[in-house]
């Protein structure tokens, strides 16, 4: 398998954030009304999907604005369902003996169950994230689930399709596609609204030593106070995981220099303006996979391109301003792989699940589940 990705810039230098003001635990319900995303609110956005736990005082410098109306907009974006941060654990960064397995699985559901099966898949924490798209079954009339899930191993993936997945409420099918190597995953598309100095002002000057990865139960437990908000500050961290801060900073900073852990920021697709989501399964000459994968990954609007099992062994998922440019993109991805064909894509009509967060039918973050591969 390919040497997997080097952690983010951001990551191996862990920063202390600044203490501007008490934010609420938002992961169970949202208060504020719902908006669009202004141009400072992209930026805030960039600027947390760049680095981020840098510290209110940096962005809101870059931003030019201060600490204080960083926060709060922050803030406004995380109560209001539109953006939020997480953490969670790096498939490809497991050491020895550490086996986690990461899939994607098309399911197909018989009419009339879709609603129901969604909302199984959405309770199970195996399952990171759930779609509903337009791919069929083989009756053509079958609704369709696109799912990522993550397990402690092969053999673990397997009891968990035979037996939870396939016993989602009507199921007729289930299909796996073992991911094989990450080009390209969430945590490394941004919305593009700063520009280079920007951007760079914010990334770490001086990289830290990587670090090996662990796995043992305080790791987890920091994992799992991270998962919902992954700005929280060390102060709360420690109380949670019932340990020192110095320690909690210690241990993730080794958790973040190692790829053992990822920090992502993510928002509401259609507040900022990509509402349609596609995804490709693409067969690429085995020669030729790798350099295709990079080739992919650095498209604009590609948000995830991994090299999977199967036939269709590269799949690409798209974020794209309307249906004109999803089309568009696959003209373009057919002239930059001559050699490829695309087997098959299919359009997300409704995303209920990503990486843990539950979504509304407007996209807007209203519930969490962590993603836990044990379970």
């Amino acid at each position: 398998m390919p040497p997997a990705p080097a952690p983010m810039p951001e990551s191996t230098v862990p920063e202390t954030q600044d203490s501007v003001s008490p934010t609420p635990d938002m992961c169970d319900s949202a208060t504020a009304d719902a908006h669009d995303l202004d141009e400072t609110d992209m930026a805030l956005v960039d600027a947390l999907q760049t680095s981020p736990r840098a510290p209110w005082s940096r962005i809101g410098g870059v931003l030019g604005i201060d600490a204080t109306t960083a926060a709060r907009r922050w803030d406004r974006l995380r109560a209001s369902g539109l953006a939020w941060s997480t953490a969670y654990e790096a498939w490809e960064r497991h050491g020895r003996g550490q086996r986690l397995c990461m899939a994607f699985a098309d399911v197909a559901v018989a009419p009339g169950s879709l609603a129901a099966a969604t909302e199984a898949a959405c309770a199970d924490p195996r399952v990171a994230s759930v779609e509903r798209t337009t791919g069929g079954g083989a009756t053509g009339s079958d609704g369709a689930l696109f799912l990522t899930v993550s397990c402690s191993g092969t053999a673990a993936l397997t009891r968990f399709a035979d037996g939870p997945l396939a016993g989602l409420p009507g199921v007729r099918d289930v299909q796996l596609s073992v991911v094989l190597h990450s080009y390209r995953e969430g945590a490394d598309w941004k919305v593009h609204a700063l520009d280079r100095g920007q951007r760079s002002r914010l990334t770490s000057a001086v990289a830290g030593q990587a670090a090996a990865p662990q796995h043992g139960d305080a790791d987890r437990a920091l994992l799992r106070a991270l998962s919902c908000d992954a700005r929280r500050p060390y102060s709360d961290l420690a109380r949670d995981t019932g340990t020192s801060e110095a320690t909690v900073r210690r241990r993730l900073a080794r958790m973040l220099a190692s790829g053992q852990v990822r920090i992502r920021c993510d928002v509401s697709h259609l507040a900022a303006g990509r509402p349609v989501i596609s995804t490709y399964r693409v067969a690429v000459p085995s020669a030729e996979l790798d350099a295709a994968g990079h080739l992919v990954a650095a498209l604009p609007g590609v948000r995830l391109c991994m090299a999977v099992t199967g036939e269709a062994n590269l799949l690409v998922s798209t974020w794209a301003r309307s249906l004109s440019d999803a089309a568009a993109f696959e003209v373009r991805l057919g002239s930059r792989l001559p050699g490829a064909r695309i087997l098959r894509r299919d359009v997300t009509l409704l995303t209920a699940k990503r990486m843990g967060r539950l979504l509304d039918d407007d996209g807007r973050a209203r519930g969490h589940v962590p993603v836990d591969h044990r379970a």
